[in-house]
């Protein structure tokens, strides 16, 4: 059992280090996610000089070699995810986890970013439609997405406005067939060569539509030039219908967090985070079983690095973060919380909490002492070093409040 649990253990670290967390104060995660991040830049620009062929002659041998490692990087961290995919997806078993991340996007780009290079090692025959895959990894760069908030609010727009920009789309496909088919009525004649069928115009109409306009096929006709300029024009209209659409999705993004930061009332709700070990009660009940006081709720649990709103019957495990939400402390009876530092020389040191010379309206509701907090009776000594948290209807000099 010792030995099994010691293995999850180790389960569990690996996946805090490969786990992308913007800010993470592991420096093992960290470390991994510099590395991560560079063996994506190197690959991609090592694929990149691969195309030029004075590199390709000069640093044939070197490029290749910086390929297999960093195509083995890859294969590593998608082998170490499918053995934490448990941790990723912790409301499910571990074979449905596996399965959740195998076909998730990430997952699919993940072993797209290797395998197509290994296949040929088994199937030499289809090296050429494997080497073609090797493109894949390209969308290796949307890993880069979640270390950084600016790409990530790019996704959220996208997704917010998929309606709009699926309908938009649509929109410009039927006027692109439309255009290839009147185009094909009015210049067969005149190009038959050119316009040969109903779908030899798409190529003309996509490029005039999206106001490209190479002119490797154009109309000839009167009636098919004065065709051409009417789809120019509505081509201008068209493109501006998604591009308008995800421009009001930003203005819209930056104004919901902009009203958040000005407007919002912080002191509407007051938020305490509770650590759960194996020695607390609650450990093991669901939220309903807590029997909590009115006014208070859990609004978040996190787990493995994930964040659940929990409802009734959500059962707390030990290590879950509780994040409890109360009304905020109104300070209309001008009572203050205060902080007091013991320093060597404080005529508190040595003195029981019974015997110290404190106002009547005062009251020392909590002692930290190192990482010990303690709620304090009338026998506890204090020491040098400890820190008293005095609740007071008073103001006591030299003393900083600290917010409650």
């Amino acid at each position: 059992m010792p030995d099994r649990q010691k293995r999850e253990h180790i389960r569990y670290r690996i996946y805090e280090i490969i786990e992308v967390r913007t800010g993470a104060a592991d420096p093992a995660a960290r470390i991994y996610d510099c590395i991560y991040f560079l063996t994506i830049v190197v690959n991609l620009t090592v694929s990149i000089m691969h195309t030029y062929e004075s590199y390709r002659l000069k640093y044939g041998d070197h490029l290749l070699l910086i390929e297999n490692i960093t195509v083995a990087i890859f294969c590593i961290d998608y082998i170490l995810r499918l053995f934490t995919a448990k941790y990723m997806y912790p409301e499910s078993k571990e074979p449905r986890a596996i399965r959740k991340y195998v076909f998730s996007f990430t997952g699919i780009i993940d072993v797209l970013s290797f395998l197509p290079y290994y296949l040929p090692v088994f199937f030499p025959s289809g090296a050429v439609a494997f080497r073609l895959l090797r493109v894949m990894r390209v969308f290796r760069l949307f890993r880069i997405n979640a270390y950084y908030n600016s790409f990530k609010l790019i996704t959220e727009v996208l997704n917010s406005k998929r309606q709009q920009l699926f309908s938009s789309v649509f929109t410009i496909l039927i006027l692109m067939l439309a255009s290839s088919l009147c185009m094909y009525s009015l210049e067969h004649e005149a190009q038959p060569e050119v316009f040969t069928n109903a779908f030899s115009g798409i190529w003309w109409a996509a490029s005039t539509l999206l106001t490209v306009g190479y002119g490797d096929i154009y109309p000839i006709t009167t009636l098919g030039k004065l065709f051409g300029i009417f789809i120019t024009f509505l081509g201008v209209g068209m493109v501006a219908i998604p591009t308008g659409i995800i421009s009001a999705g930003f203005v819209d993004q930056y104004s919901r967090i902009k009203r958040m930061s000005e407007y919002g009332q912080e002191a509407d709700v007051h938020f305490i985070k509770i650590h759960l070990t194996a020695r607390d009660p609650w450990v093991k009940k669901s939220i309903s079983q807590l029997h909590l006081p009115e006014r208070v709720i859990v609004a978040v649990v996190l787990r493995n690095h994930r964040a659940f709103v929990p409802k009734g019957n959500f059962v707390l495990r030990q290590d879950d973060v509780m994040v409890l939400a109360a009304e905020s402390f109104q300070d209309k009876e001008h009572i203050r919380l205060k902080e007091i530092i013991l320093q060597k020389n404080n005529p508190w040191n040595g003195q029981r909490i019974r015997d110290l010379d404190i106002s009547r309206h005062s009251v020392i509701v909590l002692v930290k002492r190192k990482e010990r907090v303690m709620i304090p009776n009338g026998n506890l000594i204090l020491r040098e070093g400890d820190m008293v948290i005095l609740y007071s209807e008073m103001r006591i000099a030299n003393v900083e409040e600290i917010e409650i």
